[in-house]
């Protein structure tokens, strides 16, 4: 591993600046070469310190924050007032080249706005993407975006995020050519708004790009497509649907084995293979949203993430950086956008 050195925007989120706390270390002691500047008050920076193993310290450095951004703060008076936020001293600690990608679970409307604003977008890409990973039937993850950096979406941003969302998936899994679907309310060619039909259009004429038309909301976990395209307001709706009922299942299982003596003992029989089946559907795995089509890496966790998902976030970040996704999306859209 390259050295990296990552800027973790901590003040953020609805647990507190604790819950980094043990992912920081764990991460720590995982990546070797990787330094953590952590952004927090005076107070969370103490406390993280002497939370820390000496043997870990030397690969932490703070910036102490003067301002916290409220979970609740409009997005363009985040921008225009909290000039001196953690958040914003990660993303600054980026432009500056102090830092190779950041990661925060604060308001993520705050977060993106920032974002754009001091990293810009990299030439041919009109808005940034958020993208995560979701499971599916066959093992295999699907890249799902935008989901919700940019609630209203022309044909031109959806092809922009399927070229961007195919580089990902080919960067980080080592997969060819992946193939890329469009979300939309049946697979038909008339189904679909005037947006949806001109984007289809789009995609089949991009080179490069392996596109096999469209899916519906059933088949993005169907395990027959790389990435799945759709604009931000579809996008979260989709994922916040599937997060409650991945929760949903979990609380039958838990419901149903509890109700009595004979399932409570079937439940322990059956503990090995439902196990196997949380791991699958554990959300914190895939927490960590990649805020995609800047000139920087930018890692979007959850409010309400765990400090295992906080782990998982950090790890994204860092597996980002090591194969350079800005450069790699910058390349493909020079290549298959800018020169047509």
């Amino acid at each position: 591993m390259q050295k990296v050195t990552l800027a973790i925007d901590i003040m953020g989120g609805d647990r507190g600046p604790h819950i980094f706390f043990s992912a920081i270390k764990r991460v720590l002691l995982d990546f070797k070469n990787l330094h953590i500047i952590v952004c927090a008050s005076q107070q969370a920076s103490d406390e993280l310190m002497q939370f820390l193993p000496d043997i870990l310290k030397s690969k932490v450095s703070t910036r102490v924050s003067a301002q916290i951004v409220d979970m609740e703060m409009r997005p363009a008076l985040a921008l225009r007032k909290m000039t001196q936020s953690s958040m914003r001293q990660a993303l600054d600690l980026i432009k500056q080249g102090d830092a190779h990608g950041c990661v925060s679970c604060g308001n993520t409307g705050a977060l993106m706005a920032m974002a754009h604003y001091v990293l810009k977008t990299l030439p041919g890409i009109s808005r940034p993407a958020l993208v995560s990973s979701l499971p599916t039937m066959t093992h295999n993850k699907v890249l799902l975006l935008d989901l919700g950096a940019s609630i209203n979406c022309d044909a031109e941003n959806l092809l922009q995020y399927a070229v961007m969302g195919s580089v990902l998936k080919q960067s980080c899994e080592a997969i060819k050519a992946p193939k890329v679907a469009l979300l939309n309310v049946g697979e038909e060619d008339i189904k679909g708004n005037s947006d949806i039909q001109h984007a289809d259009a789009l995609l089949k004429n991009a080179e490069g790009l392996n596109y096999i038309g469209y899916v519906e909301g059933d088949d993005i976990f169907a395990g027959q497509v790389d990435v799945v395209v759709t604009d931000g307001f579809t996008g979260n709706i989709a994922l916040k649907a599937s997060e409650g009922i991945a929760k949903l299942l979990m609380h039958e299982i838990k419901s149903t084995t509890q109700q009595n003596v004979m399932t409570l003992l079937f439940g322990k029989l059956m503990l090995p293979f439902l196990k196997k089946i949380y791991q699958r559907m554990n959300p914190d795995q895939y927490n960590g949203a990649s805020l995609i089509g800047l000139r920087g890496i930018v890692i979007k966790s959850h409010g309400n993430a765990t400090a295992d998902a906080c782990y998982y976030a950090i790890k994204k970040a860092i597996a980002e950086i090591e194969i350079s996704v800005p450069d790699r999306i910058k390349t493909k859209i020079e290549k298959e956008l800018l020169e047509q």
